[in-house]
């Protein structure tokens, strides 16, 4: 496959780069970048990511991008890491939970990746510490991120001591004297001086590739639609209503609501006679909390089909808005997560001043609502890139929904198709 050329140019400023870091969102092609870097480069590489990203991405990716390279995953056991970890692999990838584990093992390694950059912005914490006193000798160090700031500069310290030192200090007491104002000494509270922003990207920029496609004043931007996929944990309940249109005593009598149901179970829960909510799974909103992690919180939209979405939507994430009387405060920046339902994105909804990031935990039937949705963010006046992720469950309706929207297929049609597979 062939890198789009922002991808080379990301690829390039790694290859020719031992300390580097890339800022781009979800779904850009970090990875890519990434593994296509390290078959020029060569060497034996170390990758730290989080669980689902060693599991579903790398080893996906790589026969893509690095084909030449030999991939293993230190997950699970001790017993099975460490056979990974001691195996001929040239890139071995482990999760950020393993990193106590990994610092009393020998490391053989040339280079290390951290994936998800962010999850070592803390110096003081357990994983930072145990990982820094066993990397000293690995030279080459690569962070890959969707933000440096989003959460405050304050963040940013420990991402760049952790790849490369000299671009902040060493010191992080030293770093706060010089770019913020101490103004709660009871409670450690500092707030960034007026420049200090851009005085430290000025300090960083030089090992740092950032995805910025410009600015858009006279045409549309690009929208990019991302797939991101989860597992269920069980398949059970969505194995039994496909088969027998019924699961623990919830019946679906027709067609139609056996795949309304399967859509349900899709995204964790099902809705029994008295519409009470039967939990099943929470992997798509495990996924949400990734995505919405990795892209640092950034001001996003998040779209739900269904009431007990939104109910888990709002437990999850107490500081969300729906989109009744806050247009004017998402369009000024203020609301970092807005929840919309697609029938609520109605024509002439501007939503395109206050972020550029979407994501559907759920999809709609109809393709006039699933367009005018990504429209309301996607339109005139919007000055960046858009990015749309949508979250599906493997093996599941939510494949045949996305598959089949633009060919406007009928309800009908779908359902028997996925009730007879």
């Amino acid at each position: 496959m062939k890198l789009r050329e922002y991808q080379e140019q990301g690829a390039d400023f790694l290859y020719e780069n031992s300390r580097a870091m890339i800022l781009a969102p979800v779904g850009a092609g970090k990875t890519a970048m990434t593994l296509a870097a390290m078959q020029d480069l060569g060497g034996r590489f170390l990758v730290l990511a989080p669980l689902r990203v060693c599991k579903t991405v790398w080893p996906v990716e790589q026969p893509k991008w690095a084909p030449k390279l030999r991939l293993a995953v230190a997950v699970g056991t001790p017993a099975q890491r460490a056979a990974a970890l001691a195996s001929d692999a040239d890139v071995v990838v482990t999760n950020y939970d393993n990193l106590q584990w990994l610092a009393t093992q020998p490391l053989k390694f040339d280079a290390i990746v951290f994936d998800e950059l962010t999850r070592l912005k803390n110096p003081s914490g357990a994983r930072f510490k145990a990982l820094h006193k066993v990397i000293d000798k690995i030279n080459i160090r690569w962070g890959l991120t969707g933000s440096f700031t989003s959460n405050g500069l304050e963040d940013v310290f420990g991402q760049c001591k952790i790849v490369n030192q000299s671009l902040l200090g060493r010191s992080k007491g030293a770093f706060l004297q010089q770019y913020f104002s101490l103004i709660n000494p009871d409670y450690g509270e500092w707030a960034a001086r007026t420049g200090a922003l851009e005085a430290v990207m000025q300090r960083i920029k030089p090992a740092t590739f950032v995805l910025e496609p410009g600015e858009y004043a006279d045409k549309l931007p690009p929208c990019h639609m991302v797939e991101m996929r989860c597992d269920m944990e069980d398949r059970t309940p969505y194995e039994q209503m496909k088969k027998d249109s019924i699961f623990e005593n919830i019946t679906a009598v027709t067609a139609a609501v056996a795949i309304n149901k399967l859509q349900q179970i899709a995204s964790g829960f099902i809705y029994d006679e008295n519409r009470e909510a039967r939990w099943t799974g929470t992997h798509k909103f495990d996924l949400l909390d990734e995505i919405l992690a990795e892209n640092q919180n950034d001001n996003t939209i998040v779209v739900y089909n269904y009431k007990e979405e939104l109910a888990e939507l709002q437990r999850r994430y107490p500081h969300a808005k729906t989109i009744d009387g806050n247009v004017e405060a998402w369009n000024a920046g203020k609301i970092p997560l807005l929840l919309i339902h697609p029938k609520s994105a109605g024509h002439g909804l501007n939503l395109q001043y206050g972020g550029n990031k979407i994501i559907f935990v759920s999809l709609p039937w109809s393709l006039e609502l699933f367009e005018q949705t990504v429209g309301r963010l996607h339109r005139g006046g919007q000055k960046h890139d858009v990015w749309c992720y949508i979250i599906m469950t493997n093996k599941t309706v939510d494949e045949r929904i996305w598959a089949n929207l633009h060919n406007k297929q009928a309800l009908s049609d779908i359902a028997l198709a996925e009730l007879r597979q």
